[in-house]
């Protein structure tokens, strides 16, 4: 493995959260490239910038690289992925030509089996896995929005800490992203799992925003009930969940993010399939194997598969 450190850095999947680190990265003084097959976005961002709004303020970044991924030139040192699970595969294909021996891939995707997917095409001592808690909005062509605040844990998946866990953090750090190196990386990303179960499917179904679950007393509820059938599955497979920990994330989530539409219900509002097979689907085969009773994440499962099915009878045939 090479010891080259971090130059040119890339995002697989420069949507709402992708832009958002790509932004931030560039703003800090990274050579960032921004893969994506928005072409609208794409385009946006080459002729304008990337119009980027929070906290800090409205502003534009310049000097991002965006391109389809099969356009990429050269190989990234860093590849952060933020494709949905069900694309995972397709878009690393496309970018084979931009990985190399040396590449760090760094996973902060949604979902369950995120990492076996990625060591499917780089060496597992190449990859990362992780999470973030950082909200995002895309509010059209190259004009994303992030309020409120954030962190990012993340480790080596194969569990063995490297100087790269430490290297991809700094960079993460000093963007203002606010990284963490964390070997117990695991629990923290089965409890984003129980976050997304419960908020994201709970606002793809509802058609609420996130502060928009507390109208009535049964919205957070049946949050914290979700939280709690997806933890039990953790600890089922031998992780530490916090379960404190993440019914605070998710009363804090339903407190102050009040206006943000999880990705989940924004792909419902599109049309687009939804990555309720890696969040729910996961969860709710993982239970069946073990003979735990997961009710309403089944149930919220089966009403995204429903909403997906009337999308695609409903799309005009061509």
């Amino acid at each position: 493995m090479s010891e080259r450190s971090i130059t040119n850095i890339s995002i697989l999947g420069a949507g709402a959260m992708g832009s958002l680190f790509g932004g931030l990265l560039a703003e800090s003084g990274q050579r960032v490239t921004l893969l994506d097959v928005n072409d609208a976005h794409l385009a946006a961002i080459r002729e304008r910038g990337l119009r980027l709004v929070t906290d800090s303020g409205d502003r534009r970044v310049h000097g991002l690289t965006a391109c389809r991924p099969e356009q990429a030139s050269g190989q990234a040192d860093l590849l952060l992925v933020f494709t949905k699970t069900l694309h995972t595969e397709q878009a690393l294909a496309s970018v084979a030509r931009h990985l190399g021996g040396h590449t760090q891939v760094l996973s902060l995707q949604n979902g369950l089996g995120n990492a076996e997917a990625v060591c499917r095409h780089v060496a597992p001592e190449q990859v990362l896995i992780g999470m973030t808690t950082w909200p995002a909005d895309l509010h059209g062509p190259g004009h994303v929005e992030s309020h409120g605040s954030g962190v990012v844990r993340a480790y080596s998946a194969d569990g063995v800490e490297r100087p790269a866990c430490a290297e991809v953090a700094a960079l993460l750090d000093a963007a203002g992203l606010r990284c963490t190196v964390d070997a117990d990386v695991w629990a923290a990303i089965w409890e984003k799992v129980a976050f997304n179960a419960a908020l994201n499917s709970l606002c793809a179904v509802t058609g609420c925003a996130v502060g928009q679950l507390a109208a009535v007393p049964q919205g957070p509820e049946l949050a914290r009930a979700v939280v709690q059938e997806v933890l039990a599955v953790a600890r089922d497979e031998g992780i530490a969940v916090d379960d404190q920990h993440c019914l605070a994330s998710v009363a804090d989530a339903i407190a102050h993010h009040r206006t943000h539409k999880p990705s989940m219900l924004q792909d419902v509002l599109a049309g687009r399939p939804t990555e309720i097979g890696s969040i729910n689907g996961e969860v709710a085969a993982r239970a069946r194997r073990a003979g735990i009773a997961v009710p309403r994440t089944e149930m919220l499962l089966g009403l995204l598969r429903l909403m997906e099915a009337r999308a695609r009878e409903e799309e005009p045939s061509v």
